[in-house]
């Protein structure tokens, strides 16, 4: 058995973040990782993927974006470079293709952490996994007759024919984009989603969502945590927009898609006897989601208003409103010459290797700012894990910090603390 004071679990960025500021505080530890650095964003992510977030929010402690195009949109091939030098510059202690068997407490105290290699014992374990557990699969379909997005690649890897894409956020309609460009017929079965313009006033949305405060909001300023966990992911896709481009030329939200022959219709409900069923809802389903994106782009206005920015700024014109010709209730897969159905319905939590008693009936780690309630067990990288951008790269840092904060101190940072801290960063 080998000893350590803290094992990491996961070399992603958020893992990675931790191990940096575990460094910068002298803290013994070491990284368990059961593939390479940022292995998820080499074998599940596809071809052409891009991040959603501009290059300049790829953040990490001791690590700011500093190369020429702070505007654009990193592809994954890149960000893994850049993971694999962030890795380097420190000289992080990653133990790669070491896959993590379980995770107990150890007789005394501490933990135990078995893996296919070697068994660790330490004080503290820092679980940095990612949100992405297992694809989850909507009722009424069975794994062995769908693709997932985790398992997508590009167009050329499915068999001829249209395809049926199920779910509309971020994976979804960017993945349906690429089918249809590259020339195949799709259908889209649009659930609840985010739509949310990629520019707004000359700025890329992710400025304005920054500086408008909604990037910071934490869990304790909404009313329904769980809900706010949940949300959809915005229908963006990481590229700019063409110059004096609209939205039907460079969007991906669903008017965007319907002009450019997507073939829209209801929330997916089941397939049965070779035939798809979707409900009734696609209308209201549109129409809540552009007045949350009314909301949002009002809040912005009024912020460039009370901060006098408003002639500093390009004008306000929306995006069109969201109108869809009446949709389909059942789709004959063989007579509409579907060859595929491509699952991209979000991620459940899996942890099959955890042996405490800190999950939630959802299967969800339960922790508040990182802290479970094993002492000395934390979780960083979770959707909205204590501020809204926690999911992102950028968000990662926070919560890696408060983390190891209380790791270090026995105490989550206050107001002065994060202070210090970013300034230090």
């Amino acid at each position: 058995m080998t000893i350590t004071v803290t094992v990491v679990i996961g070399a992603g960025h958020a893992g990675l973040a931790v191990s940096r500021l575990l460094t910068t505080a002298g803290r013994d530890h070491v990284i368990l990782e059961r593939g390479r650095v940022a292995e998820r964003w080499r074998s599940e992510r596809w071809d052409s993927l891009h991040l959603l977030t501009p290059n300049w929010m790829t953040r990490l402690p001791g690590r700011a974006y500093d190369g020429p195009d702070p505007d654009g949109f990193m592809s994954t091939a890149r960000l893994i470079d850049r993971l694999e030098q962030y890795a380097g510059s420190f000289a992080a202690p990653v133990l790669t293709g070491t896959t993590v068997l379980d995770l107990t407490g150890a007789p005394g105290g501490g933990y135990r952490v078995g893996t296919d290699h070697e068994t660790w014992r330490a004080r503290t374990v820092v679980i940095a996994t990612g949100p992405h557990g297992v694809p989850r699969l909507p009722t009424g379909t069975d794994a062995a007759d769908v693709l997932t997005a985790a398992r997508y690649r590009n167009p050329a890897q499915l068999p001829s024919g249209g395809v049926l894409v199920i779910g509309a956020s971020s994976s979804g309609v960017q993945i349906a984009d690429e089918l249809n460009r590259a020339g195949r017929e799709v259908v889209l079965a649009v659930g609840r989603h985010t739509r949310m313009p990629r520019t707004y006033r000359g700025r890329d949305i992710f400025c304005w969502l920054e500086r408008t405060g909604r990037l910071a909001r934490t869990i304790d300023d909404v009313a329904d945590p769980v809900a706010a966990r949940r949300e959809t992911s915005m229908q963006l896709i990481g590229r700019r927009p063409h110059p004096g481009g609209v939205g039907e030329v460079d969007g991906v939200d669903l008017m965007a898609l319907h002009v450019r022959g997507v073939r829209l219709v209801g929330r997916f409900d089941g397939i049965a006897a070779g035939r798809a069923r979707f409900r009734a809802a696609l209308a209201g389903t549109t129409a809540a989601a552009d007045r949350t994106m009314h909301a949002v782009l009002d809040a912005i206005d009024d912020h460039l208003e009370v901060a006098g920015l408003v002639d500093e700024v390009l004008p306000a014109p929306r995006p069109c409103p969201t109108r869809l010709p009446a949709a389909d209730r059942e789709l004959d897969l063989a007579a509409s010459s579907i060859g595929t159905v491509l699952v991209a319905t979000g991620y459940q939590p899996d942890y099959p290797w955890l042996r405490l008693p800190i999950t939630d009936a959802s299967g969800a780690i339960r922790q508040y700012r990182g802290v479970t309630a094993a002492p000395g067990v934390y979780v960083v990288g979770q959707r909205f894990q204590h501020r809204r951008d926690s999911g992102f790269i950028h968000g990662a840092r926070y919560e890696a910090r408060a983390v190891v904060h209380h790791l270090t101190s026995g105490r989550l940072p206050d107001a002065d603390d994060e202070r210090d801290e970013e300034v230090a960063a």
